[in-house]
């Protein structure tokens, strides 16, 4: 479930991808019990998930959901799932306050924006050398979450921050740019999509900021260097809980899923292509273990210990993913390739 035709269909697309290749992988070895794989297009808005998930419960009798992608139809789905028993993990979701709500059947594949904040401010501190930073939002659930937290992270380790908020419906960003200029910072780091960090990032350089420009998750798609424009988008860094490494640099699994989902998809992986099939993986090593009925494949997913394609598929007990590792990206050129794990990437 997620946004498959919106505005940042970009994040949602590829994990879809990914959990279906992993079913259809799965139900190719014409197992005891295949699974049906449907989709659910909520466009990322929180009321449109939450009559798609009474939907999937009451009529299609779901098993277990796969999503949501976004933070914000999280908080309005995970609800329901909870009264209804059913257990969901999602591939991209990472507001802090998601692991906090005491629910027993929500999971999630990715680190928080608890992790990726001091992730990215460490990369940011360490390898940029940045002693001032600017943090704009889109003032949504997620990309405040994670401006906020990336803000405070900083300031924790002795740099001088401001912060601004950008309307993601608007296009015209010269307040904050402004602000952003006679700040003079190092860099800015933008929380947020992708659609409204290109948007920002563009505005910036065209107003001569010369610094370095960061975003998160909800960025690290091309839609980000389509808005921008290619030649003000380089160089920009990108932070991220998701693996996208197609060459196998992180581990041998992660080869094998890039050659299948280009044979699969005639498309390099993105963003979440990765956890949306560790996401799907999850349920998948249940139903293997002869687990079909929503609580029973709720109750093996509080024990799985797999390796998966990502990471480590082993969640805590509020359903927080156990790893805990941030990546960092580079645009460069057309392309977004991985620099490395946030403790150890260099900008080039």
């Amino acid at each position: 479930m997620g946004d498959l035709t919106g505005e940042n269909s970009g994040l949602v697309i590829p994990p879809k991808q990914g959990a279906q290749l992993a079913i259809e992988q799965y139900n190719a070895t014409n197992p005891k019990v295949k699974i049906k794989f449907k989709t659910y297009d909520s466009q990322g808005k929180p009321e449109q998930a939450t009559t798609l998930a009474q939907g999937a419960i009451k009529n299609d009798k779901i098993a277990g959901l796969i999503g949501p992608a976004f933070s914000g139809e999280s908080q309005s789905v995970a609800p329901i799932l909870e009264e209804a028993k059913v257990p969901s993990v999602s591939p991209s979701a990472t507001n802090i306050t998601l692991g906090e709500k005491g629910w027993k059947f929500w999971h999630r594949v990715v680190a928080d924006d608890a992790v990726q904040s001091d992730g990215a401010a460490n990369f940011l501190v360490n390898s940029v050398k940045a002693k001032k930073i600017f943090t704009v939002s889109d003032n949504q659930d997620y990309g405040k979450g994670l401006a906020d937290a990336i803000g405070k992270a900083a300031g924790a380790k002795g740099v001088q921050t401001q912060t601004d908020a950008v309307d993601d419906k608007a296009t015209d960003y010269s307040s904050t740019v402004n602000k952003i200029n006679q700040f003079k910072p190092d860099a800015v780091y933008f929380g947020g999509y992708y659609a409204v960090a290109g948007r920002l990032f563009k505005q910036l350089r065209e107003a001569g900021y010369k610094g370095k420009m960061m975003s998160g998750d909800g960025s690290l798609a091309t839609g980000l260097i389509e808005g921008a424009g290619q030649e003000n988008a380089q160089g920009a860094l990108l932070s991220c809980g998701c693996l996208i490494d197609a060459e196998g640099k992180t581990n041998p699994k992660a080869k094998k899923f890039a050659d299948d989902y280009k044979a699969k998809f005639n498309s390099e992986v993105a963003i979440y292509s990765t956890e949306g099939f560790d996401a799907a993986t999850a349920f998948i090593e249940a139903v293997k273990a002869g687990k079909t009925e929503p609580e029973d494949i709720n109750s093996f997913l509080k024990t799985e210990d797999i390796q998966g394609v990502g990471k480590q598929i082993k969640f805590a007990e509020n359903g927080e993913l156990a790893a805990k590792d941030i990546f960092i990206y580079e645009v460069k050129d057309n392309k977004l390739p991985l620099l490395g794990n946030s403790n150890e990437a260099k900008v080039s």
